[in-house]
């Protein structure tokens, strides 16, 4: 059990490293929020504080026009939410003509980032402190049917739009089914959704999250390995990482390259490593242990499903986390949603998997297309950072969301 502990802490890139003398200079955009990255390449950013119906408070990052023009009304507001262990700050590191939210805000539209409970930028409630395990009894169930509603109902108050689009990767396209089949209301509030590495059905994940399957009745274990509440915190180990280790030709930056694509899959070619002092100043940015578990529940069921009971015995391990819970294991009815989709997806991708996501389409009863990645090595992560991101898949998201524009009533 130790060995297997350990190799979890070690896909995660929180294994305990010698002190190595540094011999390069800071990377200061470590530092840098979403916003003021944003208003480093030029373009306006604003932030909103929303509160959802179970009280929690989420940060929305607005870019509301491109770096040459003004904003105004007529602009179409699109929402990308962003996947597990993320933030807003995800979408923005590539710079101007690469970045997908500049791209957009350059072109025309009115550009919102979301950001899930319990990330960097979300990590507030009405009544809830984050050392309470109260506060982390969530998963991206929770998401879709609270913070997602929250955030669209803010968007569209604030543009005076009736409808909107919707971006997601990852688990951020895992929220939105779940609003989509929960709330189903909200479909008509949305004209268009891209789901960039689509995650419902998991049961051909490659990633060594799989490694967690065996032990979901041993709560225990999850929660000593794992946390009892939050699921991998930034830690001062990251931080180092991300400062200095990355930014040197030695054993730090190939620890640094297998922690990031140990999970997503591998993809030297797409990847940019000057960009790793970034991401890693970043992320991992703070989910719930829960959330990690819903999906590996998902991945031994091989269904979509809410959230199930894991603990042995019915004891209540911990008193007011979600152990003390009875979950349903519910199927989500995917029949419910009825907003166009497309889902794009990659050979290469260990978390999303071309079997999976195929599967996902033929449940869908809505307007479904189905798209590859041109590209055989394309992986999980390359949806948002690979150099070619806009000739592999943006230019074709964003000839999508013109045909849907002309669509908007």
């Amino acid at each position: 059990m130790k060995r297997i502990a350990f190799t979890i802490l070690t896909f995660l890139g929180t294994v305990s490293m010698k002190e190595h003398k540094v011999v390069s200079s800071y990377n200061t955009d470590v530092d840098l929020t979403t916003p003021q990255l944003i208003r480093k390449y030029g373009y306006p950013s604003e932030s909103h504080t929303v509160e959802t119906s179970d009280g929690y408070l989420l940060t929305l990052h607005r870019i509301p026009h491109g770096r040459t023009s003004e904003y105004n009304s007529s602009r179409i507001p699109v929402f990308i939410q962003h996947g597990l262990l993320s933030t807003s700050a995800t979408w923005v590191f590539t710079g101007p003509n690469k970045s997908l939210p500049y791209i957009l805000a350059d072109i025309g539209y009115d550009v919102w980032l979301g950001n899930a409970r319990g990330n960097t930028y979300s990590r507030g409630h009405v009544s809830l402190n984050i050392d309470d395990p109260k506060f982390w009894d969530f998963s991206f169930h929770e998401m879709g049917v609270h913070d997602l509603p929250a955030e669209i109902d803010w968007i569209l108050n604030v543009t005076g739009h009736k409808k909107l689009f919707y971006i997601g990767h990852s688990m951020g396209t895992t929220m939105f089914y779940v609003m989509a089949s929960m709330r189903p209301e909200y479909n008509d509030k949305v004209q268009f959704m891209v789901s960039l590495a689509p995650v419902a059905f998991v049961g051909h994940v490659k990633s060594p999250i799989r490694i967690l399957v065996p032990f979901l009745k041993d709560f225990e274990f999850i929660s000593y390995y794992l946390g009892k509440g939050e699921f991998l915190p930034h830690n001062k180990i990251i931080q180092w990482l991300a400062r200095y280790g990355c930014e040197l030709m030695t054993t730090e930056q190939k620890i640094c390259e297998d922690s990031m694509f140990v999970i997503a899959g591998f993809d030297k070619e797409q990847f940019n490593m000057t960009l790793l002092p970034e991401i890693l100043g970043h992320a991992p940015a703070g989910t719930s242990t829960k959330t990690v578990v819903h999906y590996a529940e998902e991945i031994k069921s091989g269904k979509f499903q809410q959230f199930d009971n894991i603990c042995s015995s019915g004891r209540n391990v911990i008193k007011g986390n979600y152990c003390d819970r009875v979950g349903s294991g519910q199927e989500y009815n995917l029949t419910k949603i009825t907003v166009p989709i497309d889902l794009h997806y990659a050979d290469n991708d260990w978390l999303a998997s071309p079997v999976d996501v195929k599967q996902l389409a033929r449940k869908l009863k809505s307007k479904v297309e189905l798209t590859r990645v041109p590209f055989s090595k394309f992986n999980h992560i390359d949806f948002v950072w690979a150099k070619d991101a806009y000739k592999l898949v943006y230019e074709n998201v964003i000839n999508a969301l013109k045909k849907h524009e002309s669509r908007l009533t």
